[in-house]
């Protein structure tokens, strides 16, 4: 089947992966994703990081389920194309610096006056508005502007650090994925499109503040001063190795007491009840890590899972690919590629059980689709063969 989004037509302009990581989810449910690249490389991430054939594992992994079209927009024709492919879409989303696809003549009010219902995304780092709304930057660069990298520094007067992951564009994915799928129910209703504005900056403020602003949220009682982390990350050494250990509730305290043959922890005034344990936190974990480090990882994921603790032991990322509980779940699919050989990738975490996808789409070549596109847009054979001579699009 080919998912609950099926009859979604998305005009993706966007680069790198905030943007594309969000329509490739969009069409991993269904949609059908018109990728605009430049005739001239397209997207960057087609020419980063590990590659098999022409094909590149980041380009892969944010633009498999689309179709591209290859289109110069430096030139009045190619401008021209996309906006009489966005006339007939749902929804255009584009990840430009504020102000620069209005010099493109592919403004919002230009598309809307196409499409009353269009539905047009705009994704930028620091928003529109505010003195930050013109500054470049990359995935990094938010992790330290949002305060992420102090976070995971355990303290404001400790070094900051990166998390080693992406997560300002992958945040700023999911939340546009989701937002475009409530406008497109809001449409439902009213008939009308509308332009949402999402930035990187906002979206991982909105991840902290679920977890880790807790100072900053009763202004009546707000943090005086610099504020601390556990130095504790939670991962503890073994005889052999590392585990990873969480007792978040009184049940989970009193089986790892009992796994790890201290009951007199039970009565231990420092461990008593939930607020003690959280006051005397750094206490209780090197504790925990003391006694952990009697066992192998082994004996103790056996213990501990005899209690019902929730732990795990570390995983490396060629551990959790082959992991059995991977393969069984089908966390992750494989499928042949033309140019790339086998590709393995995670699937959409969404399973749908009524409107499921049978299967995702291959990552396009760049402007394998051009053709078919203009042409169901309403190019003749004649235009689309000038267009090529003239090399507006490939």
């Amino acid at each position: 089947m080919p998912g609950p989004l099926d009859g979604v037509r998305i005009v993706d302009l966007t680069t790198m992966i905030s943007g594309p990581f969000a329509t490739m989810l969009l069409g991993d449910q269904g949609a059908d994703v018109i990728k605009i690249e430049r005739p001239d490389g397209g997207d960057q991430m087609r020419r980063y990081g590990r590659r098999s054939g022409t094909l590149t594992a980041p380009f892969a992994n944010n633009n498999r389920s689309k179709r591209s079209v290859a289109v110069d927009l430096k030139t009045p024709e190619g401008v021209d194309i996309v906006k009489q492919i966005a006339a007939s879409a749902d929804v255009f989303v584009q990840n430009f610096r504020p102000g620069v696809v209005g010099k493109l003549g592919l403004a919002e009010d230009v598309l809307r006056e196409l499409n009353p219902r269009l539905i047009y995304v705009s994704i930028s780092g620091f928003g529109d508005i505010g003195p930050l709304a013109n500054k470049p930057a990359y995935d990094p660069v938010f992790q330290a502007a949002s305060g992420l990298a102090s976070v995971q520094g355990t303290s404001d007067l400790a070094r900051p650090r990166m998390i080693r992951a992406m997560l300002p564009d992958k945040l700023a994915a999911l939340n546009a994925a989701q937002a475009v799928s409530a406008a497109l129910y809001a449409r439902e209703k009213s008939g009308e499109g509308q332009h949402i504005k999402l930035s990187m900056l906002d979206s991982v403020l909105s991840f902290l503040w679920s977890g880790e602003m807790d100072g900053h949220t009763f202004l009546d009682n707000e943090v005086e001063g610099p504020e601390e982390m556990p130095s504790f990350d939670l991962i503890y050494e073994t005889s052999d190795g590392y585990i990873c250990v969480a007792t978040v509730t009184t049940a989970q305290w009193v089986g790892f007491a009992n796994a790890a043959g201290c009951s007199e922890w039970l009565q231990d005034p420092r461990f008593a009840t939930s607020e003690a344990r959280e006051a005397n936190r750094s206490e209780r974990l090197e504790a925990m890590q003391d006694v952990l480090r009697s066992g192998t990882t082994d004996e103790w994921i056996e213990r501990l899972e005899r209690e019902d603790v929730p732990c795990s032991r570390i995983h490396t990322r060629r551990e959790i690919v082959h992991h059995p509980h991977t393969a069984e779940s089908g966390s992750l699919v494989e499928y042949p590629h033309d140019d790339a050989g086998t590709i393995r990738q995670a699937r959409d975490p969404a399973r749908f059980d009524r409107t499921p996808t049978s299967h995702v789409g291959v990552p396009p070549m760049l402007g394998e689709h051009t053709g078919e596109v203009l042409e169901a847009a309403g190019f003749s054979d004649a235009e689309i063969a000038a267009f090529k001579s003239a090399r507006v699009i490939l």
